[in-house]
């Protein structure tokens, strides 16, 4: 993820881990969590990260933006809305009251 930031960042002309938090050990022991809540915050670095992740992928055909839950609901949303395809939400068993689809691997 490193390398794609640094080149995403150079196309922003800002600085996107600014708005990333690290939180050591958790939500245990040995773990650096990754916290965007400052990034979904700002609203300009927010922008420019889901304009550029739509950008990446805006000459590739899809049929639909699948985003995995919960944060991944948060980029896919409006990259779907920007390249015109459906959201399709990826969400633990369970946690949808309608009718899904299920797969085990």
């Amino acid at each position: 993820m490193s390398v794609w930031l640094t080149a995403l960042e150079r196309g922003l002309g800002m600085n996107l881990r600014e708005y990333i938090r690290d939180v050591p050990d958790f939500p245990s022991p040995g773990i650096l969590f990754k916290d965007i809540t400052p990034l979904l915050h700002h609203h300009v670095a927010f922008r420019r990260a889901v304009d550029a992740l739509t950008e990446r992928f805006s000459d590739t055909q899809f049929d639909v933006v699948a985003g995995i839950e919960s944060r991944g609901f948060m980029f896919a949303a409006p990259m779907a809305y920007n390249l015109g395809v459906p959201l399709v939400p990826f969400r633990k068993r369970g946690k949808l009251p309608f009718d899904s689809v299920s797969v085990s691997y």
